[in-house]
């Protein structure tokens, strides 16, 4: 298995994706009591996030705005 694929498959804590994705620990505790926020893993008491979960919701969270015209 390459080292992406194992990158991949570690479940990131709270923490963790604090500090690489930049979600406040805090937003994910309330999302996750809400049903809303990334797809989580629970393992006992423990939430677990996959990669491709929160890449998948950070890509869904963008929103379009229209272009400003320039006066020009």
């Amino acid at each position: 298995m390459s080292p992406k694929e194992q990158s991949d498959l570690k479940l990131l804590t709270r923490s963790e994706v604090e500090e690489e994705y930049g979600i406040g620990k805090r937003y994910l505790e309330v999302a996750a009591t809400r049903r809303e926020g990334p797809a989580f893993i629970k393992i006992g008491r423990s939430v677990r996030y996959r990669r491709e979960d929160l890449e998948r919701w950070i890509v869904e969270q963008r929103v379009e705005t229209r272009a400003v015209r320039s006066p020009w």
